[in-house]
């Protein structure tokens, strides 16, 4: 067993998601990203005395539907708490967040890494409001200060300390990504910060049931850099043991320059942020009648959609994988599905030539110009036998994404309907033969193999028109 091996990790992950709300969380200031800095605000914001703020009812339900989609019990008497510390970029001083009330308690996501499917143990989902940013490289003296930010509604997705690889805490945060995204509460954007994620990471030896000293690395704004942080952190880790050091508890910030953290501060206790009940917000009940709906109102979630695709469909696990992978391309072939009953083939065209073209054009599967109907209809041409798939997607797909065009129109118009007729493919046969004596001799001889070098010449002869079937069918006849 070497060094790392006798250690076992045990990493807890804290990841705040931002609200798709139109306004903040305590006030009806924008919540849109970006803008001229300190424009997004107002005297609520700003935290001036007098000032009263009111509970955003939008984000509530956003963090129920992040709650149900978590299975998490939704706690149905809340209250907002203040937590005190120092934030330059909050200028109450505290923040409003939930303390001893979070709005979803418990709850799992499950994930599937390189040894298996598991449940990874949610601790709690609350709401609390983010902080405004500091820039420290516009001015070389000076600290900048973005307020637009502050008072945007969060949820913070809490996990037991339950994962023991950076490889299940990369998966981790990819499901909940794909989560937040998939029921519509957060656009998951991680570069922009709407989705970022703090590791609390620890080791102890295998078999040791305490937990050892943790470490927090703040504000991973990429699912790649999770995991490079929490590989460096255990290495350091090891390293402090190893020569029989003490890790020290403190906050940590990853460098994406060198993969590197480096201490920020020693880490606080939750006493040392005071927590008390907000007195300027109302507490708020939640009915089970208010609950039923916003449950009701959840689209199918993906690990239920892949089973559905599987059984219903006849679908492999990779193929309802790749559909589920985001919520427009599972809806796109839902749509595609009501048309055409092809289902591995409308599969093979988004996973292939959509998806190819959409990542040559930058595109969203939403902004594509072809409709459903539309695919439908060029996948029944293929299943016909009027066209082959390579005549299909380097011809006439391209054209039907240029305007309202239907498939028949377009192999039409361009004569690329392919030919059955026997008397034509019998000439282009006969030519392909008497081209390739040698060839056809070695055939005879049992080389069947050849038989498609005989078809590409055929379909080089008709520039892609002869049906592939029968001209394989015409050639064995003649050639045996």
């Amino acid at each position: 067993m070497g060094i790392s091996g006798k250690y076992e990790v045990v990493i807890g992950l804290e990841v705040h998601a931002q609200l798709q709300t139109e306004s903040k969380l305590f006030c009806g200031d924008s919540a849109a990203f970006g803008g001229t800095p300190n424009t997004h605000i107002s005297a609520i914001t700003m935290g001036h005395p007098g000032t009263l703020p009111k509970t955003n009812k939008k984000a509530v339900e956003y963090a129920i539907k992040m709650g149900i989609a978590c299975r998490c019990e939704i706690e149905k008497d809340n209250y907002f708490a203040r937590k005190n510390y120092f934030y330059p970029d909050l200028p109450k001083g505290y923040q409003t967040s939930q303390h001893t009330t979070p709005i979803c308690k418990g709850g799992w996501v499950t994930i599937t890494t390189s040894e298996g499917t598991r449940d990874i143990e949610l601790n709690r989902i609350h709401l609390e409001e983010d902080a405004g940013k500091s820039i420290h490289d516009w001015e070389e003296a000076y600290t900048c200060i973005d307020l637009n930010r502050a008072g945007v509604p969060l949820i913070e997705i809490v996990t037991e300390p339950c994962l023991h690889s950076s490889e299940e805490a990369y998966q981790y945060v990819t499901e909940i990504r794909k989560l937040v995204q998939w029921i519509g509460v957060c656009d998951g954007n991680m570069e922009e910060g709407s989705l970022r994620c703090d590791a609390n990471v620890s080791i102890r030896l295998k078999g040791e049931k305490k937990l050892g000293t943790k470490v927090e690395v703040k504000n991973l704004n990429s699912i790649r850099n999770v995991k490079k942080a929490i590989d460096y952190e255990v290495e350091r880790m090891i390293a402090i043991v190893e020569k029989g050091g003490t890790i020290t508890q403190q906050t940590r910030s990853f460098n994406a320059d060198n993969d590197t953290t480096f201490s920020m501060r020693d880490k606080e206790e939750a006493n040392d942020y005071r927590y008390f009940a907000c007195p300027d917000l109302a507490p708020f009940h939640l009915t089970d009648e208010f609950i039923n709906t916003i449950k009701a109102g959840l689209p199918t979630l993906p690990n239920q959609l892949s089973a559905t695709y599987q059984q219903d469909f006849g679908l492999s696990a990779y193929d309802a994988a790749q559909l589920c992978d985001e919520k427009a391309t599972a809806d796109y072939f839902n749509e595609t599905a009501k048309e055409s009953k092809h289902y591995k083939a409308i599969v093979n065209w988004i996973t292939g030539p959509i998806k190819q073209y959409l990542n040559d054009s930058g595109l969203a599967i939403g902004q594509l110009k072809l409709s459903a109907t539309t695919l439908a209809a060029l996948i029944q041409l293929i299943d016909d036998g009027k066209v082959n798939f390579s005549v299909a997607a380097t011809k006439i797909f391209p054209v039907l994404l240029q305007g309202d065009k239907q498939p028949m129109q377009v192999a039409e118009e361009l004569n690329l309907l392919q030919v059955s007729n026997s008397n034509e493919l019998e000439a282009w046969v006969d030519e392909a033969i008497a081209k390739m004596p040698d060839k056809a001799a070695e055939y005879k001889k049992g080389k069947k193999g050849l038989i498609g070098l005989f078809v590409g010449e055929v379909k080089k002869l008709s520039k892609g028109k002869a049906d592939p079937k029968v001209v394989t069918e015409l050639l064995q006849q003649k050639l045996n």
